[in-house]
């Protein structure tokens, strides 16, 4: 079962391996803490969104546009077979065992795990209701 999360808040029960799809690890937490802290057990900067794409969503407030643009870029960039790949792994894992993926972000509809949870649940990944609503195109 696969559960997207926001890493550092507790985990659930059941949770299994948090995986970190994040670019950067947590600012002055020691490595040896990630876990204990409740960010992530194994970090794949690889599902996150790319340096480039990060910045220019920070730069400006959200709306609907902006959202937009941002869905549709990450969108691209997990289209890479490399991205692909990945994605298609967690997904016949959560078959398998329990895991979680997550971000740091507060509002999960205007965060890139909200576009991951659907690239996931597309590629037949098993997942678990968190409550978590898909974003809107």
């Amino acid at each position: 079962m696969l559960h997207v999360v926001r890493l550092g808040e507790p985990r659930k029960p059941n949770e299994g391996l948090r995986i970190g799809t994040v670019r950067r690890v947590p600012r002055g937490v020691r490595k040896e803490d990630y876990a204990r802290r409740d960010f992530f057990d194994v970090w794949l900067p690889l599902l996150a969104p790319s340096d480039a794409l990060v910045s220019w969503a920070q730069a400006n407030p959200w709306d609907g546009r902006r959202w937009a643009r941002f869905a549709r870029e990450y969108r691209r960039e997990m289209s890479t077979p490399d991205a692909q790949r990945l994605i298609a792994l967690l997904a016949a894992l959560s078959h398998q065992t329990n895991l979680a993926v997550g971000c740091y972000c507060e509002d999960a509809s205007r965060c890139h795990r909200s576009l991951l949870r659907e690239l996931l649940a597309k590629a037949g990944a098993a997942m678990a209701c968190d409550g978590m609503q898909t974003s809107k195109r």
